[in-house]
C-alpha cells in the first residue's frame, strides 16, 4: 500500500489533482469515518460522495458485520464492494455476495468461549448478520445506543444469548467472523490475553491502550471506557482483503490508500 493514514490525520486523497487520484480508498468506521456518536456528518458524506464522483472507489473496511456495513455504505453512495469482520470477508455490494471469506470454526469458537466464561470476562461473537452478546455492556452496549438514533433496517442487528455454549452447539449454518474480548481491569484483561494466545490458528489483536466511546444518557454525555481485542483466524485482516482486491480489480498498490 503506498499511504496508511492514522486516524486524527486529515484524509488527503481529496485535494489531490485528478490525474493523480487514487483508484481505491478503504476507510475504517469506528474513531475514523464515524463520529464520536457513531454517526457519518454531511461533511464526510459530501467529501466522499465527490471523491467516487470523480472516479475513486471507496470503499468501507471495518470490523463490523454486514448488515452494519451495509447502511452505512449506502448512505456514503459506496456501490461495489466492503470489507467486514476486519478482513474475515469481502462483500460485493452489486451482486449481494460473499466474494472472499476467512471464517473461524465452531470448535475454535468453543473453546475460545470456554476460557472467557472460566474468567468471567465479556466477550461477543460477530456472525454474518448479528452481533451475539451475554447482555448489553461495552461495544455493545454502544452500538445499542447507536441504534436508537436510526431506522429499524438502518440498526446493527444484536442477538442477546444466555447460554452462549448451547447457542453455538445447536447452530448449523452460521459463519462467525471473529471475537471481542472487553474488560475494564488492565491486569485481568492481560490475563486473558495471554490464555488467547496459547490457541493455535487464530490471531489475538494487539491493544495498548483504552477504547473510550461516547453514548447518551438523556441528555447527558457518557464514556464508556474498556480494554478490548479481537480475535479472528490466523492470518486475518484488513490488508490481506484489500491486496485481494487490489488483485480483483487488476490495479497497483501504489493507487491504493487506507484510512484508520
Amino acid at each position: 500500500m503506498e499511504d496508511v493514514v492514522q486516524k486524527g490525520q486529515k484524509c488527503p486523497f481529496e485535494k489531490r489533482p485528478q490525474k493523480d487520484m487514487y483508484k481505491l480508498v478503504a476507510v475504517d468506521l469506528d474513531g475514523t469515518m464515524l463520529n464520536k456518536y457513531g454517526m457519518v456528518t454531511e461533511d464526510t458524506k459530501n467529501t466522499i460522495k465527490e471523491t467516487i464522483a470523480k472516479g475513486t472507489d471507496v470503499i468501507i473496511a471495518s470490523g463490523r458485520p454486514i448488515d452494519s456495513i451495509k447502511t452505512i455504505a449506502e448512505e456514503i453512495g459506496s456501490k461495489n464492494y466492503f470489507i467486514a469482520g476486519n478482513g474475515s470477508l469481502i462483500y460485493d455490494i452489486k451482486n449481494d455476495e460473499i466474494i472472499y471469506e476467512k471464517f473461524l470454526d465452531k470448535q475454535k469458537i468453543l473453546e475460545i468461549i470456554e476460557i472467557c466464561e472460566n474468567n468471567s470476562i465479556s466477550y461477543n461473537i460477530y456472525t454474518e448478520e448479528t452481533i451475539l452478546a451475554k447482555k448489553l455492556e461495552y461495544n455493545v452496549l454502544y452500538y445499542y445506543k447507536e441504534n436508537l438514533k436510526k431506522e429499524e433496517k438502518n440498526k446493527t442487528n444484536i442477538t442477546i444469548v444466555e447460554n452462549m455454549k448451547k447457542y453455538i452447539e445447536n447452530s448449523q449454518n452460521e459463519k462467525f467472523l471473529k471475537l471481542t474480548i472487553c474488560d475494564e481491569s488492565k491486569s485481568i484483561f492481560n490475563s486473558i490475553i495471554r490464555k488467547l494466545r496459547e490457541i493455535s490458528n487464530i490471531d489475538v489483536l494487539d491493544v495498548g491502550h483504552m477504547s473510550r466511546k461516547t453514548i447518551k444518557q438523556g441528555t447527558e454525555d457518557v464514556s464508556i471506557e474498556y480494554y478490548y481485542t479481537e480475535i479472528s483466524l490466523k492470518d486475518v485482516d484488513k490488508w490481506n482483503a484489500i491486496e485481494y482486491l487490489i488483485n480483483k480489480l487488476n490495479i497497483n498498490k501504489e493507487e491504493v490508500i487506507a484510512i484508520r
